[in-house]
């Protein structure tokens, strides 16, 4: 069974940091990439981020590009996104997704088409 659990959220003033990760469960996550997206109350998703299986590709929004940065580490199979100088703007549920692709769909990723394989999400906000 395809499990993706995400953790590491939490409350943070603007300008500061966490870091998410995404942990797999039933399957080898090192063989797919790995979609990260957001959804605040009242608002579309929004795809944000992707890495592909290999690390050799990865895409940003434009609204997160500079500011966040997504890593794998295929040893433990776990999938991270760092976030850096948060803003207000950033309050929303973190996800991880998969569609166990090796590459990333971006251009369909970052309309927040659903993925195939979805976590529960993380909470993060911003606040001071």
């Amino acid at each position: 069974q395809v499990q993706l659990v995400e953790s590491g959220g939490g409350l943070v003033q603007p300008g500061g940091s966490l870091r998410l990760s995404c942990a797999a469960a039933g399957f080898a996550l090192e063989n797919y990439a790995i979609g990260w997206f957001r959804q605040a109350p009242g608002k579309e998703r929004e795809g944000i981020s992707c890495i592909s299986s290999n690390s050799e590709s990865t895409y940003y929004s434009d609204s997160v590009k500079d500011r966040f940065a997504v890593s794998r580490d295929n040893g433990k199979n776990i999938a991270y996104l760092q976030l850096n100088n948060l803003k207000p703007e950033d309050t929303a549920v973190y996800y991880c997704g998969t569609d166990l692709r090796s590459v990333c769909s971006w251009s369909l990723n970052i309309l927040g088409i659903p993925y195939d394989y979805e976590g529960q999400g993380t909470q993060v906000s911003v606040s001071s």
